[in-house]
C-alpha cells in the first residue's frame, strides 16, 4: 500500500515542481523585460551615461566628454536628448556649478547652430563634429573672459585641446549610441565600433574618480572588471586592447592613475591567455597582475589595498551571469560565438531562400497541374456544341429558303440530323467523298442533296482548319505544363540543396594539414567543403610545383588514405609568378570510368551526315552517350538530328530528369514546325558510381551490350520524335558490370548488310567474333564490316561504343597513418 501511494505521489510531487519551475521562469522573465523596459527604451541608462560623463575630467580641469556624447544622442535619438542633457547638466554640477553652466550653455549653443543650418546627408558626421568644437570653445572662451577678463596663451591652448577632443570623441560617441538607444543590436559590430564601446565605457568610468568604498577605489574595481569581462569574451587581444585604453584614459583623468594602463593591460594579457580556465582562470590571470604590478607600480604599502580592489573586481566577475558574457562576445570578431551568430544569421538567411525557392517550386507545379487538366467531363458536351455549330452553318446556306424546311427539321429532325452528320464523317473520313450509297438515300429524302453535300464539304474546310488550331493549342498547353513540370522539379531539388548545411570541418581541415605538412609537404590554407562519401570537395593552397605534379603524385594519394576514398586532382591553377601559390581542388573518384570510341560515314560519301552523336559528362556522377537520326540524309537531316541532341543536352545538363527532358524536346521539335521532318533518339545514362544504366529509345534501332560472349540486347517501341505530341518514354534499365561493351547504332549500321534476313543474329555474331575490347577498335571494325558487306553507303552510319571499366588511381595511396606511427 505505502509503495503504491509513493509510485503515485512522485508523479504528481514532479509535476508540481515542473510547474513552480515554469513559474519562476516566468516570473524572472517579466522582471527582465521590465528592466529592460525602464533602462532601454525609457532612456534610463542613456541618462546615467550623461551624468558620469558630466562628471568626467581631465589633469582636473578639461571636460570635452559631456557635449559629444548630447550631440550624438541629438543627431542619432533627439527624443533621448532633453533626459540626456539632464543627466550630463546634474552630473557637471555635482564637480562644479560653473561646470553643469557651462555644459548647459554649449548644448543650447549646439541645437541652436544645428537650426540654424543642418548637416548635409554626406557630410553630416564632419560637420556635427564641427559644431561640437565651435559650441564648446566658444563658451569655454566667454566663461574665461567673464570670469577673468584676460586670457593668456596657455589658457587658449587648453580650450583649444578641450575642443579638439571633443570633436575627436563626437566621431566615436556617434558609432555608440545605436547600441544603448536600441533593445537590441542584430547586426554584428566591427572591431572599430568594439573599441569605440571601449572608449565610451571607459569615458563614463572616468566619471567615477574619486569614488571609495571603504578606501577601496570604484573606478579601478569597475576597470578592472571591465577588462576581465572582455578578456573573458574576446581573449587576449581583446582583453589587452581594453587594458590600454581604460588605463590610458584614467591616466590622462589623473597623473597617478598612470601604472594602471600596465596593470589592467598585463591582466588582459593574462585573463585572456587563460580563458580555456573560464572564469577562475581569467580571475586568476587579474590575480597574478595585481601582485607583480602592484609591486612595482606603488610599492608594498598600498599593495593590499590594490589587492582587495582586485579581489572585488573577481568577485563582480562571478556574479556576472555566463549569458551576459556570451551576448558580449557575439559582437567580438574572431570568438567562437561571434562565428556561431554569424553562422546562425547565414542559416536564417539560407532557411528563408530555401523557403522561397520552394514556394516558386510550388507555384509552378500548381501552374504545370492547371495547363494539364483537361476537362473530359465536358469534352463530349463541347463535341456536340461544336456538330450543332456546323450543320446550323450548312442549314442556313441550304434549308433556310427551301419549300421542305418545316418537314425536314420540324417534323423529322433527328433523321435529318443523323444524315446530315453521317455525309459528314463520310467527307471527313473518305477525303472529301461520300459513297454512292449515302449519296442515293439522302437524294431520296432531300431534293437538295448535292447542295447539301457541297456546302457541308466546304464547311469541313474550316471545321478541320479549326480543330488542327485547337490540338496545336492543347499541344502547347501541354508543352508548358511540362516544363513547368520539369522546372518545379530542378527547384525543389535546389531547395533541398540550400538547406543541406555545410558543416565546419575545422578539426579535419587541421589533421589533414598537419598529416601532409609532417610529409614534408608545404601547404598553406586548407578548407573542406565537403567530406560525403562519394562527394568529396577540398581545396588547398601550395607553393608553386613547378609542373613537378605534387598533387597528383603526393597529394591526392595521401588523401585517398586519410579518407579512405580514391581521390583525384578536379582542377588545378597555378601561378604565372615565381612564388606564387598553385589553387587546387581534390574530389572523390568515380568507381567507374567510360571509353568511348565513335565512327561514322554520310550516304555515298558525302561530307554531310544526318545521324548525330554525343558523349558527355552531365554531372552527378552520370554519363550521357546518344545517336539522333535525322528523317533523311543532308544538310537538313543534319541539322534536326543536332538540334536534338543540343536541346537534350542542355535539358540534362540543367538537371531535369531524362524523361521529362526527352519529352520537353519532342514537344518543341512537334510545335516549331508544320513540316515532316521528324529525327530518332537513341540515348544511354550511366552512373558512375554504381554503373546502373537507363537507355531511353525513341524509334532507334536496338543497342546491344557485349559481356565476354554474351551479347545482350536492349530494345524499346517508340515513334519518332516530333510526330506526335504525348508518347510515353519506355526506360529500359541494365546493370552494366566492369568490362562491359556498350554499342549504339543507327540504322545504317543495322539494316544495311545485303542478303542478311535476319539483321539482329548478323550483328550479334559480329560482335561476338570481334577480339579486341577497345571500344574505338570495335567502331572501325563494325563499320569497315557493314560497307564491305553492303558494298556501298546508301545511307548515314554511325556506331558509338563505350567501355565501362573500374576507375583504378594512377598513383597508389600513400599511407600516411603507418608513417606516423613510426614517427610516434
Amino acid at each position: 500500500m505505502e509503495k503504491a501511494e509513493r509510485n503515485l505521489i512522485e508523479p504528481l510531487t514532479e509535476v508540481h515542481l515542473n510547474d513552480a519551475k515554469l513559474d519562476a521562469t516566468k516570473w524572472i522573465s517579466n522582471i527582465q523585460v521590465k528592466m529592460e523596459d525602464i533602462l532601454w527604451r525609457r532612456g534610463l541608462v542613456l541618462a546615467l551615461v550623461g551624468f558620469l560623463l558630466g562628471r568626467a575630467l581631465i589633469l582636473s580641469q578639461l571636460a570635452p566628454f559631456g557635449l559629444p556624447f548630447f550631440a550624438a544622442v541629438y543627431f542619432i535619438r533627439r527624443d533621448r536628448a532633453p533626459i540626456v542633457l539632464i543627466g550630463l547638466v546634474a552630473g557637471g554640477l555635482t564637480v562644479q556649478i560653473s561646470n553643469g553652466v557651462v555644459l548647459f550653455a554649449a548644448c543650447f549653443l549646439l541645437m541652436l547652430l544645428h537650426k540654424i543650418k543642418s548637416p548635409g546627408r554626406e557630410d553630416r558626421f564632419k560637420t556635427m563634429s564641427i559644431y561640437v568644437f565651435t559650441a564648446l570653445w566658444l563658451v569655454n572662451m566667454a566663461e574665461h573672459y567673464i570670469l577673468h577678463r584676460n586670457l593668456q596663451l596657455y589658457d587658449g591652448m587648453m580650450m583649444t585641446v578641450e575642443a579638439g577632443l571633443a570633436m575627436i570623441l563626437t566621431l566615436i560617441f556617434i558609432q555608440c549610441i545605436p547600441l544603448l538607444a536600441v533593445r537590441m543590436k542584430t547586426q554584428s559590430l566591427k572591431t572599430e565600433e568594439v573599441v569605440s564601446i571601449i572608449i565610451l565605457l571607459a569615458s563614463v568610468m572616468t566619471g567615477t574618480i574619486g569614488w571609495t568604498i571603504y578606501d577601496l577605489s570604484i573606478e579601478h574595481v569597475l576597470s578592472r572588471y571591465l577588462v576581465l569581462v572582455f578578456a573573458m569574451a574576446g581573449g587576449a587581444a581583446i582583453g589587452s586592447t581594453v587594458g590600454v585604453v581604460t588605463g590610458l584614459i584614467f591616466s590622462l583623468a589623473s597623473i597617478t592613475s598612470l601604472y594602471q594602463m600596465s596593470l589592467l593591460a598585463f591582466s588582459g594579457l593574462l585573463g585572456g591567455l587563460l580563458k580555456d580556465g573560464r572564469k577562475i582562470g581569467v580571475a586568476f590571470g587579474l590575480i597574478i597582475a595585481t601582485l607583480l604590478i602592484g609591486l612595482y607600480g606603488e610599492g608594498s604599502n598600498n599593495i593590499m589595498i590594490t589587492f582587495y580592489e582586485s579581489l572585488a573586481s573577481v568577485a563582480l566577475f562571478m556574479l556576472t551571469p555566463a549569458s551576459i558574457i556570451e551576448k558580449v562576445a557575439k559582437h567580438i570578431p574572431g570568438t567562437v560565438e561571434y562565428a556561431n551568430e554569424q553562422q546562425l544569421y547565414m542559416r536564417k538567411v539560407r532557411d528563408v531562400t530555401a523557403q522561397r525557392v520552394a514556394q516558386f517550386s510550388n507555384v509552378f507545379a500548381a501552374l504545370s497541374d492547371s495547363f494539364s487538366q483537361i476537362n473530359d467531363n465536358g469534352r463530349h458536351e463541347d463535341e456536340e456544341k461544336e456538330l450543332d455549330y456546323f450543320l446550323s452553318n450548312v442549314t442556313e446556306k441550304t434549308c433556310q429558303l427551301c419549300f421542305k424546311k418545316e418537314q425536314c427539321w420540324s417534323k423529322n429532325f433527328s433523321t435529318t440530323y443523323d444524315d446530315m452528320r453521317e455525309i459528314m464523317y463520310e467527307l471527313n473520313e473518305n477525303n472529301g467523298q461520300v459513297s454512292r450509297k449515302t449519296m442515293t438515300e439522302f437524294n431520296k429524302y432531300c431534293t437538295r442533296g448535292q447542295k447539301v453535300v457541297d456546302a457541308i464539304s466546304q464547311e469541313l474546310t474550316f471545321y478541320q482548319a479549326n480543330q488542327k488550331l485547337k490540338q496545336q493549342v492543347k499541344e502547347s498547353r501541354k508543352l508548358v505544363a511540362d516544363q513547368l513540370k520539369g522546372v518545379s522539379a530542378v527547384m525543389d531539388d535546389f531547395a533541398k540543396e540550400i538547406q543541406r548545411e555545410r558543416l565546419n570541418h575545422h578539426y579535419q581541415e587541421e589533421q589533414i594539414l598537419e598529416a601532409i605538412q609532417d610529409f614534408g609537404l608545404d601547404v598553406s590554407h586548407v578548407e573542406i567543403y565537403s567530406l560525403e562519401q562519394g562527394n568529396i570537395d577540398i581545396e588547398m593552397s601550395i607553393p608553386n610545383c613547378q609542373g613537378r605534379g605534387e598533387s597528383e603524385k603526393l597529394i591526392a594519394p595521401m588523401l585517398s588514405d586519410i579518407l579512405s576514398e580514391n581521390i583525384i586532382v578536379h582542377l588545378e591553377e597555378c601561378a604565372d609568378y615565381p612564388g606564387g601559390n598553385c589553387h587546387v581542388v581534390f574530389r572523390s573518384a568515380k568507381k567507374y570510368t567510360v571509353e568511348t570510341g565513335v565512327a561514322h560515314a554520310a550516304k555515298g560519301g558525302g561530307l554531310v551526315s544526318g545521324d548525330s552523336f554525343t558523349t558527355m559528362e552531365i554531372g552527378w556522377g552520370k554519363y550521357a552517350v546518344a545517336i539522333s537520326d535525322g528523317m533523311g540524309n543532308g544538310e537538313r537531316a543534319h541539322f534536326e538530328s543536332t538540334e536534338t541532341l543540343q536541346l537534350l543536352q542542355k535539358f540534362l545538363m540543367s538537371g531535369i530528369e531524362e524523361k521529362i527532358a526527352i519529352k520537353s524536346v519532342n514537344s518543341v521539335l512537334s510545335l516549331r514546325t508544320t513540316d515532316e521532318i521528324f529525327s530518332t533518339l537513341d540515348l544511354a545514362m550511366i552512373d558512375l558510381q554504381d554503373a546502373k544504366a537507363k537507355f531511353l529509345k525513341i524509334c532507334s534501332i536496338p543497342s546491344f551490350i557485349k559481356r565476354g560472349d554474351k551479347i545482350i540486347k536492349i530494345e524499346s517501341s517508340n515513334l519518332p520524335m516530333g510526330i506526335i505530341q504525348e508518347f510515353d518514354v519506355d526506360v529500359v534499365s541494365e546493370q552494366l558490370k566492369a568490362g562491359d561493351l556498350l554499342v549504339l547504332m543507327s540504322d545504317g549500321i543495322f539494316e544495311a548488310p545485303k542478303h542478311v534476313e535476319n539483321f539482329e543474329f548478323w550483328m550479334k555474331r559480329k560482335l561476338r567474333e570481334i577480339k579486341t575490347d577497345d571500344p574505338q577498335e570495335v567502331a572501325d571494325l563494325i563499320l569497315e564490316e557493314v560497307i564491305r558487306t553492303r558494298g556501298d553507303i546508301d545511307d548515314d552510319m554511325t556506331i558509338v561504343t563505350a567501355k565501362i571499366s573500374h576507375n583504378t588511381p594512377k598513383w597508389a595511396t600513400i599511407p600516411v597513418r603507418s608513417l606516423k606511427k613510426r614517427a610516434q
